[in-house]
């Protein structure tokens, strides 16, 4: 039984030992997927001008970090167009499909939720869709048991050698990006996300910045330039974290029932409770943009702008995508044939 919260942290870590981070192997329990087999799988760190899907359907399981409950999933290839859908094979209603679209987004308390019209609903879906968004796979059916993904070890990086272990797939149709035309920013407070427009010749860029009081994080910065090659190196690793005085308040709201020191950087009082430490000295920040990159990739495409926000969450993440669709004459669909002389620009609208 665990007396305190430090200690139930540890007692879910033991009582969940798949869930151990998948640098000690890959999640189906295979050798190691090093860096080396994620270059030779997805090639070039450009992330090319044709839509990708998996070459093979794969299998993952593990707990939820909130409802703690096992899922399933089994990720498959998608059809051109598809885009990201969750089908929940638990799900006895009409419609078990869930497009991952900011139309379906139902919730931003602490992860990102989707729901359809029929009320099939799937949590926490952040960390997947921003491995699919840093390796350019634009269509995959995701077929899982139950409400929430799993956390796994807390990144996206076990999601990432789960897409390696499936390999990746061109298909013969161009991938649709969104070409940022005007500023559009949302503000709440001391928050701010705002999406600009590129200079001639400038690269689509994240600048994020957060704000902590407690020690351990504090203030940190990072400009995150998309790539492949970036996401592997730089974002892919940084787990989610919390703090050791919001657990009670969390279990108490039925929440973080499935966290544990595997799955997430536990901060207390200027000490990070894990003995393992940080994989980066800026893992926060570097989380933060991971779960950014999942977010913002609700727009329905790669975004061809400038990201700058201070203080982001899921919240301001989702606000600010919502008012991007909703300002058509602020972005434009830009489709890049393969060896064409210039993009096609398409209106918004459609």
């Amino acid at each position: 039984m665990c007396h305190n919260m430090q200690h139930f942290l540890r007692c879910r870590s033991a009582a969940f030992p798949s869930l151990k981070s998948s640098r000690s192997g890959d999640q189906s329990g295979g050798r190691i997927v090093t860096m080396q087999d994620k270059a030779s799988v997805f090639g070039a760190s450009d992330l090319g001008s044709r839509q990708h899907t998996i070459k093979a359907a794969v299998l993952c399981e593990g707990i939820g970090v909130h409802k703690g409950e096992m899922a399933r999933m089994r990720l498959a290839p998608a059809p051109i167009g598809t885009g990201i859908v969750f089908i929940r094979s638990d799900f006895t209603g009409a419609d078990a499909r869930i497009p991952a679209r900011a139309e379906f987004v139902s919730s931003v308390d602490l992860g990102t939720s989707l729901r359809n019209h029929a009320g099939a609903e799937i949590a926490t879906v952040e960390h997947l869709l921003a491995a699919c968004a840093g390796l350019g796979v634009d269509n995959l059916f995701v077929e899982i048991d139950g409400p929430e993904l799993p956390i796994l070890d807390g990144s996206s990086e076990p999601f990432v050698d789960v897409l390696v272990k499936a390999g990746l797939k061109a298909q013969a149709a161009p991938r649709r990006k969104i070409r940022i035309l005007e500023t559009v920013e949302v503000v709440s407070g001391a928050k701010s996300a705002s999406l600009s427009p590129l200079k001639p010749g400038e690269q689509p860029s994240m600048d994020v910045t957060i704000r902590f009081a407690d020690p351990a994080i504090g203030v940190q910065r990072r400009v995150y330039k998309p790539s492949r090659e970036a996401f592997l190196s730089e974002i892919a690793d940084a787990r989610t974290f919390g703090f050791m005085a919001d657990v009670e308040k969390m279990r108490a709201a039925g929440l973080g029932r499935g966290a544990s020191l595997d799955n997430a950087i536990v901060v207390d009082q200027g000490q990070i409770i894990n003995p393992e430490g940080l994989r980066h000295d800026d893992e926060f920040v570097r989380h933060k943009i991971l779960d950014a990159i999942g977010d913002l990739s609700l727009a329905g495409g790669p975004i061809l702008g400038r990201f700058v926000s201070d203080q982001p969450g899921h919240a301001m993440n989702n606000a600010l995508v919502r008012a991007l669709i909703d300002a058509p004459h602020a972005w434009a669909w830009e489709v890049a044939e393969e060896r064409a002389a210039a993009p096609v620009y398409a209106a918004a609208a459609g």
